[in-house]
């Protein structure tokens, strides 16, 4: 899987109500959450974002509440893929079950807001288009990239009965 998109950047300890601010979880609706994505974090990114884009982050992005609402709302505003040096555990498992693409990497203060980068997942490379260069992240395990695929783990798992029913 190759994702290729500009970037968004944030910094470390990004936690969920940054992402999206408890007023807004009386809702469900991945569309409307999308339109709250990340305000508290920078007022006008649901209004710059743009379907495709790529959020990078420090560490800990995730932290705090456990709300499933997080990934939803980032992946319901077309970000394809979050990249940062570390992610809070339930926010990482989250990620994987909603199909957010999500990478750690050491490397990911060195990319820049605006960047155009291109991530290959298998391999866990990331190539910076902009600036020429190329850092490494944590390759998506095959059982994960599956997950993605199909649009996270209830997609997933309704699939697989399906498959298993036939």
């Amino acid at each position: 899987m190759i994702l290729k998109g500009r970037v968004w950047k944030f910094g470390r300890d990004i936690d969920t109500d940054a992402i999206i601010p408890a007023r807004y979880l009386n809702t469900s609706d991945p569309n409307e959450l999308a339109k709250h994505v990340m305000e508290d974090a920078d007022s006008e990114f649901p209004s710059k974002v743009r379907t495709g884009d790529i959020i990078i982050a420090d560490a800990n992005f995730g932290c705090g509440s456990s709300r499933e609402h997080a990934p939803i709302a980032i992946k319901a505003a077309g970000i394809q893929a979050v990249v940062a040096k570390s992610f809070a555990r339930i926010f990482y498992r989250n990620a994987f079950n909603i199909g957010l693409p999500i990478f750690e990497s050491a490397d990911a203060s060195k990319i820049a807001e605006g960047d155009e980068i291109e991530i290959d997942a298998d391999k866990g490379v990331i190539k910076n288009l902009t600036k020429g260069d190329t850092y490494n992240a944590n390759p998506i395990p095959p059982f994960m990239q599956e997950l993605i695929s199909a649009g996270g783990l209830i997609e997933w798992t309704k699939k697989r009965l399906q498959q298993n029913a036939s």
